[in-house]
């Protein structure tokens, strides 16, 4: 499966109004699609990325030459069959695999925006998407998938636009960031912001590119991807390459060089000024806060119906907020199913090939397809 880069321009007669009080005009979003739009234009699934995802779901990412980030789940025959679904996944506003964001052109002023490109929320992310739906001429959603900080933007769909959205699968997600999650976004900004090669931010200008801090806010980003039970079962207190410690301060476990793995590959194909504003974006997400009376009143009378995943090792966004998802849902009379995968895999674990998980996914949209008669 061939990927190429598509992207669009918005915003050209009405800008995007950001929650900053700002507002974009002729932003690019880059997007990519799977299967075929059918007749009645009711089998579409948008896909929602988390904070280092992109556009790339399924085949080939043209930039890394690796499969996409959900290779395991989108296809044909898959989970998320595009033999009858028309996927859709945008690379979200303020990232850097095309739509526009910090490493981009400012159009007003043909100069690299930097750190002039305004702050972004979720719900900044989420109107994007919806304009680039409007401008490809689909005017409802058969599902909206995402997890992690893509759970975040499916639960801000069926907040802001429930009236263009049949159902949503929120994926080991949250209604908001916890204290701990802005903490470890904190120190891994303060890792990039610290690097001499960061430059206030405008690093592209300079030539230079802050790969040290980059690295480092990507191995603590990703400590927490993984549970302890399964960073014991890959690495436990194995050596890299040696026979016993070498009394110093290079590399002596292989759970160290897995870290500085993870760290280098991630600066070669993410943005670092990107990386601070989305993790920002997700530190302000706090659905409840957007409606007096919280999650109850912004779900009342939805028409959506959800089904919302959590894996019981996942530490970053562990089951009691989905089940807090839940209890508001059920709470208005909402149309919710619940499903808590046994794995020992952590947060990450949607991204991975768990039976359950996948067939949960399968069971729940091809129900709802067969309730709307998607052909």
């Amino acid at each position: 499966m061939k990927n190429s880069i598509k992207t669009i321009i918005l915003g050209k007669k009405i800008p995007l109004f950001l929650d900053s009080g700002k507002q974009l005009k002729n932003f690019k979003i880059a997007y990519q699609t799977y299967g075929k739009l059918n007749k009645n234009k009711n089998n579409v699934i948008l896909i929602c990325h988390a904070l280092s995802g992109d556009q790339f779901t399924a085949g080939i990412n043209p930039f890394t030459k690796k499969p996409g980030w959900w290779s395991k789940a989108i296809g044909p025959n898959l989970p998320i069959d595009t033999n009858r679904f028309f996927v859709i996944c945008s690379n979200i506003l303020g990232g850097c695999s095309g739509s526009t964001g910090p490493k981009e052109l400012n159009p007003a002023t043909k100069k690299f925006f930097n750190m002039s490109f305004p702050v972004i929320t979720i719900r900044d992310m989420v109107k994007a998407q919806k304009m680039l739906i409007d401008e490809l001429g689909i005017k409802q959603l058969l599902s909206v998938i995402g997890g992690s900080a893509g759970g975040f933007q499916a639960l801000q769909w069926a907040a802001t636009y429930p009236e263009n959205v049949i159902s949503a699968i929120p994926i080991a997600t949250s209604f908001r960031h916890s204290a701990q999650n802005i903490a470890f976004h904190e120190v891994g900004r303060q890792a990039i912001m610290s690097d001499p090669d960061w430059c206030n931010g405008n690093y592209i200008d300079k030539k230079k590119t802050p790969k040290k801090g980059l690295s480092v806010a990507r191995m603590l980003a990703h400590i927490t991807y993984l549970s302890e039970e399964a960073f014991q079962r890959k690495f436990g207190r194995n050596l890299q390459n040696k026979l016993s410690v070498a009394y110093g301060f290079k590399t002596d476990f292989q759970v160290e060089s897995y870290l500085k793995h993870q760290g280098q590959t991630f600066v070669n194909r993410f943005d670092a000024n990107s990386y601070l504003y989305i993790t920002r974006a997700m530190d302000y997400f706090d659905l409840p806060n957007q409606k007096k009376g919280g999650l109850k009143n912004i779900y009342k009378n939805t028409p959506v119906k959800f089904c919302v995943i959590s894996f019981t090792s996942d530490w970053v966004y562990p089951t009691k907020y989905s089940k807090e998802i839940v209890d508001s849902l059920n709470a208005v009379g909402a149309n919710v199913s619940f499903v808590e995968i046994q794995t020992d895999k952590g947060h990450d674990a949607f991204l991975l090939d768990e039976k359950e998980f996948n067939e949960t996914v399968r069971g729940f949209l091809n129900s709802t397809a067969n309730i709307m008669g998607v052909n």
